[in-house]
């Protein structure tokens, strides 16, 4: 480390005012942050110093992801090779046949995001924020493994352009970006974003894999065969067999790569928790109000609404939900600050899931429209709680002048 932190001193000069480089001095900067911790101090106003810095907090996220990432690579797999009949395959070839199926799309994602993220520091003369670490990872988790690479592309670029850099930046975004990512690609591209070949890799996977399809293949999502089976609402895997819901918290199902695996996002949750970079009070909120709203919806079946006949607990294991609860609910860019806030925010974002997964086939999903809905009302919520406080002090304060 010392050898490299002396190359870096040598080379500081080029890319500092008057040197050779000076227009890529952000360049530098983002790197030699990423590797060193910034000795540079405020000389002026009140600050905290603190030394969980953006980085650090970035990187934490990035390992309670990897459970989750680690079982999607497996997952991907798995599903393959019982897609053409390969039951029997070794569980570390389907992992390395999950590995090299995402290993393009994070690429992809990467290149994209920090790439205009790079541009956008340079044109701006501001210094490379982390923030794309994340954002970075959670586009692949998210997104159907089948989708077109260029796609991820042009989907990842969106999002960072207008729902990142036109708002100022990280830290300054309304909208989670990786859920507009999500959201562009399911409204722009839906035949992409759905159906039986979406969620289940049936081709080799650079050079890997690949083989006849089984007659009995089902790859469509648990909660896609609900939505449009109304009446019934069987859920089977890719062998025509039902799925249980130990079978949807394992994490053996369809869906996108990080979202299957309940165990995995726990696992996630729990270190987000310990390290106290999560809310636990909007976590909570969103499986109590996506609960709560199971129970409400079951108590009232409906054979038009085929989802009102899962029970609350298959429900909060099926989609995105627990995937949602834990990593993109609890940003804290895009949602709500205050503590009462944090409540209400998460338990309208638990609610809001359900209804849309149950009352509009349309969305069988539910909880990135819910989340994104609600990262529009956050700063509401907490103007309200704020106004409400400031309201009750104010009558307190008079009521104890009129006493003394």
């Amino acid at each position: 480390m010392k050898a490299l932190r002396n190359l870096m001193n040598k080379i500081e000069p080029t890319f500092r005012p008057g040197g050779k480089l000076a227009k890529l001095e952000s360049v530098y900067d983002g790197m030699e942050t990423f590797l060193f911790t910034p000795n540079a101090t405020s000389r002026s106003g009140a600050h905290i110093h603190d030394g969980n810095d953006l980085k650090r907090t970035m990187i934490t996220v990035v390992v309670a992801l990897l459970p989750a990432l680690l079982f999607g690579m497996y997952n991907i797999g798995y599903q393959h090779y019982i897609a053409i009949g390969a039951n029997s395959t070794g569980w570390f070839t389907m992992w390395l046949y999950g590995l090299l199926a995402m290993l393009p799309v994070i690429v992809v994602s990467y290149v994209v995001g920090l790439g205009i993220e790079f541009i956008s520091a340079q044109i701006h003369h501001k210094e490379i924020q982390e923030g794309f670490l994340v954002t970075g990872i959670l586009i692949p988790l998210i997104v159907p493994i089948n989708t077109p690479l260029w796609m991820t592309a042009v989907a990842t670029a969106f999002a960072v352009i207008f729902a990142k850099e036109v708002f100022g930046g990280t830290g300054m975004n309304i909208f989670n970006v990786a859920l507009i990512t999500r959201a562009f690609l399911f409204f722009a591209y839906p035949s992409k974003m759905s159906g039986d070949e979406a969620f289940v890799k049936l081709d080799s996977a650079l050079g890997m894999g690949g083989g006849n399809v089984i007659d009995t293949f089902t790859g469509a999502t648990p909660l896609g065969q609900v939505a449009t089976s109304v009446g019934d609402p069987t859920m089977t895997n890719v062998l025509g067999a039902p799925i249980s819901c130990m079978d949807a918290f394992i994490g053996l199902i369809p869906g996108s790569p990080g979202e299957t695996s309940v165990i995995a996002i726990l696992i996630g949750a729990a270190i987000l928790l310990f390290t106290g970079v999560a809310s636990w009070r909007i976590m909570c909120s969103v499986f109590v109000g996506g609960l709560a709203m199971s129970a409400f919806v079951h108590a009232l079946p409906s054979a038009t609404y085929p989802a009102s006949l899962l029970d609350p607990w298959t429900q909060l294991c099926l989609g995105g939900f627990a995937f949602g609860a834990v990593f993109m609910a609890t940003d804290p860019v895009t949602g709500a600050r205050t503590k009462v806030g944090q409540y209400i925010y998460g338990l309208l974002i638990g609610v809001f899931a359900i209804l849309i997964r149950v009352y509009n086939s349309g969305y069988p999903e539910g909880m990135m429209l819910a989340i994104l809905l609600m990262n529009a009302f956050a700063p509401l919520i907490d103007h309200c709680v704020v106004s409400s406080n400031i309201k009750r002090r104010a009558r307190r304060a008079a009521q104890n002048v009129k006493e003394g």
